[in-house]
């Protein structure tokens, strides 16, 4: 079978677009989602206090109460 010189460009076209396909992540994979995201609230030093979530203890910037909990 002879194949000529633009019939194996585009042979060869085809597959790298059909490889490069199945490396592209999906639209959505890209997107953050809302529970990864942090709220804007001030950090202090280690001498500054208690944790907002645990009063019992020390903070020690753990970042929880920077988040919606998850």
């Amino acid at each position: 079978m002879e194949v000529s010189d633009a019939e194996l460009r585009e042979l060869v076209r085809a597959a790298i677009a059909a490889r490069l396909a199945r490396l592209e992540p999906p639209p959505a994979a890209s997107a953050v989602h809302a529970s990864h995201a942090l709220l804007p609230l001030a950090r202090g030093g280690d001498a500054d206090g208690l944790c907002l979530i645990e009063p019992a203890v020390r903070c020690n910037h753990c970042g929880y109460c920077l988040s919606f909990g998850h």
